[in-house]
C-alpha cells in the first residue's frame, strides 16, 4: 500500500519519500513505512497538512462478508471493502484532488503536505516519535492540519469533529497447567484459565455499560449546563442508532443520552479472548493459558498512567479475592489520549464553508467516540489547529463485515475535501 501511494503521487508529481521506522518493538517484524509527501512549494501559499492510514482491520470471507472483504465491489451505490471508509478511501480522495485540479486546469491552491501511516490500527507506532523529530523540518511551516479519518454522525448530515476520546488497550494473561487438558479427566482437579479470566473481565462492566473499576468516573470533567445545550441542537435520531447497529439494543432512550455516552464520558468495552477454543464444532479442552481483552475509551481529564494505576490496582484486587492458584498479568497494549480543539479556528471556518458549498447545509459540530492517536501529537507539537473533515456515514461499518463508503459520499467527499483547500488557503486567521 505504501509503495502504491508513493506511485500514484510520483505520477502526479507530488515529491514523495517512505520513510523507514525499523522494527516493531519486540519482534523482527519490519514497521509498514511512514509516506511523506508534497505536492507544491510556492512560498506564497499557505502549507496544509494532512494526515491519513493505508491499514486496516483484519478481515475474512468467514468473517461473515457478503463479499471478498479485499476486492473493492461497487453495489447499489455502495464501495464495500475493507478500508473503503477506514481509511484507504479518504487517503485516495487526497489523491483524487490532485488529479482533479490538474485534469480541470485548475491551479492548486495551496502547498499540500501529506503523512499517510500503515500503524493507525494499532497505536500508531513509531508515528509519535517521527513527528516529534521533524516538526522543524519536514513538517516545518504547517499552518493547518485536516485529518479525514472518521464519520457523519448520522446517514444524513455532514459533519465536522472538535474532539475524540483516547483509547487504552489491556490484556489480562491467566496461565495454569503446562499444557491444554482433557476436560473429563482434569475438569474439577484443576483450576482453569478460562474460568478466572471470565470472571474477572465480568468485574469490569456491567451489562448496562457501568465501569466497575474504581477511580476512573472520578477523572471525567462534570457536564456544565453549557455544554449540555450543545446537544439539543445536533441532528440525530434514535433511528440513526438503530440503523447503524441493525438493532434496537440501545442503552439508553434519548438521544442526548446516547451521545453524551458515545462523546464526552468513557466506555470499557471486552473484546475478545485469546487462546480460547473458538473453531466450529465441540472440542471439550481445558486451555492452559488464555488473554482476555479489553479498552477504555478516554475523556477529559483522564490520563494514561492514572487510568493504568486505577485499572492494574482493582485487577489485582479482584485477583486476589478469587484466590486462584493460577498466575495472572495484566498488561497495557497500546493508549493515546483524547483530543479536544476549538471549532472557531480559521481552519474549521474554511471547513464549515466548503461543506455549505457542496451539501448546502451546515455541518454539525461533533465529537466523536472513536480514537485517532496521532491527532493530540500533531496539535502539541506543531502548535496548529488540527480539523477532522469525515468523508463517510455512521453506518459504514468501518471495523465490521461489509464495510462500506457511499459513491456519493466519496465524490461529494473529494469535492469537499478540495473546496475546503480552496478556503484555507484565503480563510482570514485572525
Amino acid at each position: 500500500m505504501a509503495h502504491f501511494i508513493k506511485s500514484e503521487l510520483t505520477a502526479l508529481g507530488a515529491e514523495i519519500e517512505l520513510r523507514e521506522l525499523g522494527k516493531q518493538e519486540g519482534s523482527d517484524v519490519d514497521l509498514p513505512p511512514i509516506v511523506l509527501g508534497r505536492y507544491g512549494n510556492d512560498p506564497s501559499k499557505r502549507n496544509i497538512l494532512v494526515y491519513g492510514h493505508y491499514d486496516v482491520q483484519p478481515a475474512l470471507v468467514e468473517d461473515g462478508w457478503d463479499t471478498e472483504p479485499f476486492k473493492l465491489v461497487e453495489t447499489d451505490g455502495k464501495l464495500i471493502g475493507r478500508g473503503s471508509t477506514d481509511d484507504k478511501g479518504p487517503v485516495m480522495g487526497w489523491i483524487n484532488c490532485i488529479q482533479a485540479h490538474q485534469k480541470a486546469g485548475i491551479e492548486f491552491p495551496v502547498n499540500l503536505v501529506m503523512c499517510f501511516e500503515g500503524m493507525e490500527e494499532y497505536g500508531s507506532d513509531g508515528l509519535d516519535d517521527l513527528i516529534r523529530a521533524e516538526k522543524d523540518k519536514f513538517f516545518k511551516g504547517v499552518d493547518a492540519t485536516c485529518i479525514c479519518d472518521n464519520y457523519w454522525l448520522g446517514t444524513s448530515h455532514p459533519v465536522l469533529t472538535y474532539g475524540i476520546r483516547g483509547c487504552s488497550y489491556y490484556s489480562i494473561t491467566v496461565s495454569g497447567p503446562s499444557a491444554d487438558l482433557h476436560s473429563g479427566i482434569f475438569g474439577g482437579m484443576v483450576s482453569e484459565p478460562l474460568i478466572d479470566v471470565t470472571h474477572i473481565l465480568s468485574k469490569l462492566v456491567s451489562p448496562q455499560g457501568k465501569i466497575l473499576v474504581p477511580g476512573v468516573m472520578d477523572m471525567v470533567v462534570p457536564l456544565t449546563p453549557e455544554e449540555e445545550k450543545l446537544y439539543d441542537e445536533i441532528k440525530y435520531s434514535m433511528e440513526d442508532l438503530y440503523s447503524a447497529t441493525g438493532s434496537k439494543t440501545n442503552l439508553f432512550d434519548t438521544e442526548k443520552e446516547s451521545l453524551m455516552a458515545r462523546w464526552r464520558y468513557p466506555t470499557l468495552s471486552l473484546h475478545g479472548i485469546e487462546g480460547a477454543f473458538s473453531a466450529p464444532g465441540a472440542k471439550t479442552v481445558i486451555p492452559a493459558k488464555v488473554s482476555g481483552k479489553f479498552s477504555i475509551r478516554t475523556v477529559p481529564n483522564i490520563t494514561p498512567r492514572e487510568l493504568d494505576e486505577c485499572v492494574t490496582k482493582y485487577v489485582n484486587k479482584v485477583w486476589e479475592e478469587l484466590g486462584s492458584k493460577n498466575r495472572m498479568e495484566i498488561k497495557l497494549l497500546h493508549d493515546g489520549m483524547w483530543w479536544l480543539s476549538s471549532p472557531n479556528h480559521w481552519n474549521f471556518e474554511a471547513a464549515k464553508k466548503a461543506t455549505k458549498a457542496v451539501w448546502n447545509v451546515d455541518p454539525d459540530m461533533t465529537r466523536e467516540g472513536g480514537s485517532i492517536p496521532v491527532t493530540l501529537t500533531f496539535e502539541e507539537e506543531l502548535k496548529k489547529n488540527v480539523l477532522l473533515l469525515p468523508m463517510g456515514r455512521g453506518d459504514d461499518g468501518a471495523h465490521s463485515i461489509n464495510e462500506k463508503l457511499d459513491l456519493i459520499n466519496y465524490i461529494n467527499g473529494v469535492k469537499t475535501l478540495s473546496a475546503y483547500l480552496h478556503y484555507a488557503a484565503v480563510q482570514p486567521m485572525a
